[in-house]
Formats: structure tokens, C-alpha cells, sequence
């Protein structure tokens, strides 16, 4: 890979480029070489192997998949990339170069992932105390002269994480550079990276806790882990010396310096969101409709419902988000082959059967969970009976076929359905099923849309099992309903429910799902307010993934915990057929746990400029912290502004709310560009469920508008949550604390 390929960059049958692509010497970036000499070109001709959302092998991109037969299969390969960059497709002049990239650039991106900051610097020749001895390649110092260039050191920071804006990282080498040489000596590079990591706002934490304001013993360190609210024990705090302890002085003697310090608080570990959520730990044993599920509205749209683009590219996105809905609208078309895309409209048409094919590949790599279909049939018995053969063929024992028992149903199925015995009949381990839900009831839901036939092929009504989509008819006799039964409603009507009727349609959505959409009148794929929808109980709150906002920085946010597993248990006042929880009133009833929470908005670290139209721009930001659950809930606050300054902005702003319903309540972090003439402009955000929320001094790593990281920008604050007056240093302790007065 250092050596470098030439290969060929494949965006359609006519737009095929020649290209080089080789390994820097940094061992984690690589070099997409064109005719292109600009320099903003070659900045966009390079990526990190940390960008990299996942490689895959052969035609497995849409332009690649029009190209199959034509093109050696064996000799392609994608790199798809987080966030909103384009997916590189290439073509290798033969087999097993594409074969060494591919697993060249999975060995590196899960290396990578695997290492510690301080084998990270174990790398390079970093003083004082020298470290062993760098590999032949991927070192810093290239030349062995014991000094590095500016780009060596910047290459260095980039494999420890560290990212920082051309013109800050520049005045910081020169002023490193006593000898004037433009190279930095042991010394000077020391010096380098100790004016890059000043924080005083840390050191004040560290001095607050050190005896003698040069290092932390264990048992201060212990002392600080107990006021964070984490473990507290002699093995925890050793363990965090032995990872973020750069001196190996320190690291031995069980000290950590103020640079050791500095290390852990900025890691992933010191994260504002509780680790013990990022996997698996909910009961997942429990009726389906005691979930919210991650649901998507016209799935297959790029953009707009008028003219926008279908693929199957927005699958693969969805479902590498955990999506566990997905919505497709089926047409006939040409040759016998049924489509999918926004009917009667000037969107492009995607095959059913490519849809498919995508599907049955992404599933399952995010979640192990089930994942639902929810077909919008337009099509013809004849176009109906090949989508049902499509869908057996290619999903194979994945789908859902039958009943899991002969017993009468009284309840959905878990989403571990692949773990009970009958199931095994019908599936292969450990992949687990599909559901099928075609819902012609909910169809022409947008006046583009006209009403289905409502004649249907036996072989694709076979397939519905679980979610029998009906007609909803009120909420009479609720109790008495198959639990089978699922109904959609739009975003209208449900919110008509929640405000006129608000607790039967939480017991209703006790037992039956419920797949919320947004308005017809949404022609540019806007979305609702889902949090209305969550306090309802509704399970699938279907949004348009392909359109950034607020409303999907609510659903990242909702589904971040769990392990992303795209399934959130709901809170048990949400789950009974008898509640009385009402989501309009909700003082003094089910899920009513006053409680406070502060937080401190301390600083922020090096936010991006937002005007990359003028160079001398320079952000003034300002940050807004937001609350959403219940109507009474709902509210924000904000800081002052910074003017001038986005690289170590300090406020220092206390904001207090209130929270009654805290278990449906989202905390969402703002930051904006503050403009005196017009809106304020969006600089990044990070949103997370209250309950997720740890206390103490912690890092908000912020993302962009779509999602992926804004890495490094940061904030930094202090959180504190109390009821009745005292304080409350973790989520179990506050539920535990609720269950023991009964108002859990």
C-alpha cells in the first residue's frame, strides 16, 4: 500500500478516471493522487482510515452494481465513509491488489480503533524519557536526525487523535522553534506539546485534587473518580495511569501527571455519555411494543419526495445507524420487475429486487435485531407474487414465515425471537429474523400517492405474521384487539390522539405498534417533532434519515443507547394496558420524579470557522443546552457569547432545569455562531437521553448537522443532578432511588 496502485475511480459507465492510490508514511492516510494540483484538490484527495465507515468488496455500490458484467467483480471494491462524504468506488488492475487493500485498509482502521494513546505515541520518538524504537515505517522523525518537521509532528498528532486548525497549529511550531531551522528538537517538541495541551480549566481540576499540584496519587485519583460518580477502586485508577499516563517515570511509581491527566479527560472514556449504554443492556425479552423502534420514512429517497434520487444507498445508511424499520414503496415496472420509488412523482426508480439484495446484506451488521419492512404496495398481483418471490429467495430462512408457535397470540414477539427454540426452525443462527409488514391500509398517505388495489397476491400476504396492518378504528375495545394488529397513523392525527386522548392511546400502544409519518405536505422530506410521538408510547416514529435537523438529532440521540441496536426499552409506565399515564398531565402521576439538573457550560475546544468564504472569520460562539420530554419539561437555556474566539472559549455559565418525567427526557447540546444581523449559524450539537447523562466534569464531543463527528471540537462542563436536594452521582442510583419511594 506505501508502494502505491493505479487503479480506476468508478462513478458511472461513462465517468471512469484513472488514479493512484498509495499509504503515507503516517500509516493512516491515505493519498488519492489525480492530474488535479490544487491545493484545496489535494487537501480532498486524501482520507484517514478513521473516516472509514466500512470497505466492501466487489459490486456492491450502486454505480458498481451497473457495472457488473462488464467489470471483473473480484477486481473492485468501496470505501464508504461516515457522515455525508461521497463512497469511493475503485477498480484494480487485477485481483489480488483489490484483495490487499481490502484488508489493508480493515487491518489498519481496526488497529487503529484497538490502540491507545499511549501505543499511539509509543510510535514515535517523543521525549523525556526516550520510548523503544519505531518500526522501519510509519514513523514520525522520517529521516532519523532526532528532530521533526512541522508536517511530521502533524502527522504524529493526527495518529493520536489530536486535530487542530492549520493556522493555531503553525504558531504554535514557530513559536516551539527556538533554533529557527523550521525541525523541532526533543526539547522544543516537548515544549510543542505541552503549550498544545494546556487547559487551564483542567489544571484547575488537577490542582484541586493533587497535594502537591505536580501529580495525583492513586488515592487522589480515587478521590476524583468518587466525586465523578465512576469507580472508585485501587484497580480502576491503576488501569487509568497504565493507558493515559505518558511518562514512564510516573506510570511506574502509579502517579499521574497533569499531561496524564489531561489525556484521560479528553478521552473517549471521560465521555458526557454513560459507557455502560454503548452496548447491549436492556431486557430484551420483553413484547415488542415495549420498545421505541428506529423507523424510516421513504427509506430509498436521497433527498426530496418530488425529484430527488431513489437507491438503495439510503439502506445501507439507515441500517448502519441501526435503523430497524424501512420503508419501500413498490410499483410495477418494466419487464415483470416491480420498483421502488415516491410514485407519480419525478423521483427515479430503483429495483425492488436491488433493494433487496442491499437489505439482506446490511441488516444485520449494526444490530442483531429484527428489522421490519414496511412495503407501500402499488403494484399488481403479477408484480405482487414476484416481490414475494424476491423476497423469499433472497432473505431466505431470515424471514419470518410463519408463527413461532400454534399457541393463540397474546402478546407480540421479543426482539429475541432468534433465541427461542421454535425459531430455529425458521432461521440460522445466530442471524437473526425479518418481520414483513405490508400496510396497504396506511398507503396513499400522501396526495402523490394514490389508493392501492386492494387486491393482493396470496404469496405475498402469506408472508405478513406479526404486523397485520388495519384500519384504525378508535379505541374501543383496545383490550380486546390481536396484538398483531398494527396501524399507521400521520403526524396529525397521532398528535390529535396524544392531546384529545392521550391515555388510551398509551395503552393502546401498550400492546399494538404504532408507525407514525410525516404529512404529505412535506415535500422537501422535512421531519416532525418526534418527542411528541415517544410520549405517546408510539413505537415507530418513522423520519426522513436523508434530512439533517433537529428532529434526527433527536432520533441519534434516542436510539444512541442500547448499544445502537436501533430497540429502546420504553419506561414502564409506557408498557402496561392499564396505565394512567397521560403525556398532556403529567404533575404528580406515572413517571413523575422532580428532578434538578445544573449544568455547568465551563469552555469549548477548537470549533470550526463556519464562513470558510473569509479567512480572517472567526466564530463567536455561544451554546444552548436544550431539554425535550413532556410539554412541561421542555425548555432551553443559554450562555453569553465569546466574541472572536473559537479555539478555547471559556463561559463559565451555570443553567438549571427542572425535570418532572426525567426517563423520557433528551438533553441536547448546542453550539452556534452568534450573528447580530441574521439567524445564528449552526457550529455542532450532541443530544443523549437524560438517563444516559453522567456527572461530573465531562467532554461533549460534538457532531455535525449530519451526524457524523466534528472531531476535535468539544466541550467542556460539569453536571450535577439532585432531587429533593441531594445529589445524585449515577443513573442507577436515581432509579434506584425512585423504585424505593414507588414512583419508578
Amino acid at each position: 500500500m506505501m508502494h502505491g496502485s493505479n487503479m480506476v475511480k468508478v462513478r458511472s459507465q461513462k465517468w471512469q478516471k484513472s488514479r493512484r492510490l498509495r499509504l503515507l508514511e503516517d500509516g493512516v492516510t491515505v493519498w488519492c493522487e489525480s492530474t488535479k494540483s490544487s491545493r484545496k484538490a489535494k487537501a480532498q484527495q486524501t482520507f484517514s482510515v478513521t473516516e472509514v465507515e466500512c470497505v466492501r468488496e466487489g459490486c456492491q455500490s450502486e454505480a458498481l452494481r451497473r457495472l457488473s458484467g462488464s467489470v471483473p467483480e473480484n477486481q473492485c471494491f468501496t470505501v464508504v465513509f461516515r457522515g455525508a462524504r461521497k463512497s469511493l468506488d475503485l477498480l484494480c488492475p487485477c485481483e489480488e491488489e483489490a484483495r490487499h487493500w481490502v484488508r489493508g485498509i480493515r487491518t489498519l482502521k481496526e488497529r487503529v480503533a484497538n490502540m491507545t494513546q499511549k501505543e499511539k505515541l509509543d510510535q514515535y520518538p517523543l521525549p523525556p524519557p526516550p520510548p523503544p524504537p519505531p518500526p522501519p515505517r510509519g514513523r514520525a522523525d522520517e529521516n532519523d536526525d532526532g528532530k521533526m518537521s512541522y508536517d511530521e509532528v502533524k502527522r504524529l498528532l493526527q495518529m493520536i487523535n489530536i486535530d487542530l486548525n492549520e493556522q493555531y497549529a503553525r504558531s504554535l511550531f514557530k513559536k516551539a522553534d527556538r533554533s529557527c531551522d523550521g525541525r523541532l528538537d526533543h526539547v522544543e517538541i516537548e515544549e510543542f506539546c505541552r503549550e498544545l495541551m494546556r487547559r487551564p480549566e483542567l489544571d484547575a481540576v488537577f490542582r484541586h485534587y493533587s497535594g502537591n499540584g505536580c501529580v495525583l496519587s492513586t488515592a487522589e485519583l480515587r478521590d476524583f473518580l468518587g466525586d465523578q460518580g465512576e469507580d472508585a477502586s485501587l484497580i480502576h485508577a491503576q488501569s487509568l495511569i497504565r493507558t493515559y499516563e505518558l511518562n514512564d517515570w510516573a506510570q511506574n511509581n502509579q502517579f499521574m501527571t497533569q499531561n496524564g491527566f489531561t489525556m484521560y479527560m479528553l478521552s473517549q472514556e471521560n465521555d458526557v455519555f454513560n459507557p455502560d449504554h454503548a452496548r447491549v443492556h436492556q431486557d430484551m425479552t420483553r413484547p415488542l411494543a415495549h420498545y421505541f423502534i428506529s423507523s424510516s420514512h421513504n427509506t430509498y429517497l436521497t433527498k426530496d419526495q418530488v425529484t430527488s434520487a431513489s437507491s438503495a444507498e439510503p439502506y445501507i445508511r439507515a441500517l448502519n445507524q441501526g435503523c430497524r424499520c424501512v420503508e419501500l414503496d413498490c410499483w410495477d415496472g418494466d419487464k415483470g420487475e416491480p420498483v421502488i420509488y415516491h410514485g407519480h412523482t419525478l423521483t427515479s426508480k430503483v429495483p425492488f429486487k436491488e433493494v433487496i439484495e442491499t437489505i439482506a446484506q446490511y441488516a444485520f451488521k449494526a444490530s442483531p435485531y429484527p428489522l421490519i419492512l414496511s412495503l407501500e404496495n402499488h403494484c399488481t398481483v403479477e408484480q405482487q407474487t414476484v416481490m414475494a418471490r424476491h423476497l423469499r429467495t433472497i432473505l431466505g430462512k431470515r424471514l419470518l414465515t410463519k408463527p413461532l408457535n400454534d399457541q393463540t397470540l397474546k402478546d407480540l414477539p421479543s426482539p429475541e425471537v432468534r433465541h427461542t427454540p421454535l425459531s430455529r426452525a425458521f432461521y440460522s443462527p445466530p442471524v437473526p429474523s425479518s418481520l414483513l409488514t405490508p400496510e396497504p391500509s396506511s398507503l396513499g398517505h400522501t396526495p402523490l400517492s394514490p389508493a392501492v388495489s386492494s387486491k393482493l397476491s396470496p404469496e405475498l400476504s402469506e408472508l405478513v405474521v406479526y404486523c397485520r396492518s388495519v384500519p384504525f378504528r378508535g379505541f374501543q375495545h383496545s383490550a380486546q384487539k390481536p396484538p398483531d394488529e398494527m396501524s399507521s397513523f400521520n403526524e396529525n392525527d397521532a398528535l390529535k390522539h396524544i392531546k384529545d386522548t392521550g391515555k388510551l392511546f398509551v395503552r393502546h400502544n401498550s400492546r399494538q405498534l404504532s408507525r407514525i409519518y410525516p404529512s404529505g405536505q412535506r415535500l422537501q422530506s422535512s421531519n416532525y417533532d418526534p418527542q411528541d410521538m415517544w410520549n405517546g408510547g408510539c413505537s415507530m416514529v418513522a423520519l426522513n434519515f436523508q434530512t439533517p435537523g433537529e428532529q434526527m438529532d433527536l432520533n441519534q440521540g434516542r436510539f444512541l443507547p442500547n448499544g445502537r441496536c436501533g430497540y429502546i426499552l420504553k419506561p414502564s409506565f409506557l408498557c402496561s394496558p392499564t396505565s394512567n399515564f397521560n403525556p398532556e398531565i403529567t404533575g404528580g402521576g406515572p413517571g413523575h420524579i422532580p428532578t434538578q439538573l445544573t449544568i455547568r457550560i465551563i469552555s469549548a475546544q477548537q470549533l470550526p470557522k463556519i464562513n470558510t468564504d473569509k479567512p480572517n472569520s472567526i466564530v463567536d460562539p455561544q451554546v444552548l443546552v436544550e431539554i425535550h420530554g413532556v410539554a412541561i419539561d421542555k425548555s432551553r437555556d443559554k450562555t453569553h457569547r465569546i466574541d472572536n474566539n473559537g479555539f478555547n472559549p471559556r463561559w463559565d455559565s451555570t443553567l438549571s432545569f427542572q425535570l418532572q418525567v426525567p426517563e423520557l427526557a433528551l438533553v441536547r447540546f448546542v453550539v452556534e455562531d452568534h450573528d447580530h444581523k441574521a439567524k445564528n449559524d449552526f457550529v455542532g450539537q450532541y443530544t443523549l437521553p437524560f438517563t444516559s447523562l453522567r456527572t461530573g466534569y465531562r467532554h461533549v464531543h460534538l457532531l455535525k448537522a449530519d451526524g457524523s463527528s466534528l472531531s476535535p471540537s468539544t466541550l467542556f462542563i460539569h453536571v450535577k443532578v439532585s432531587r429533593k436536594g441531594v445529589p445524585i452521582k449515577t443513573v442507577s442510583e436515581r432509579m434506584l432511588l425512585a423504585k424505593s419511594e414507588g414512583k419508578a
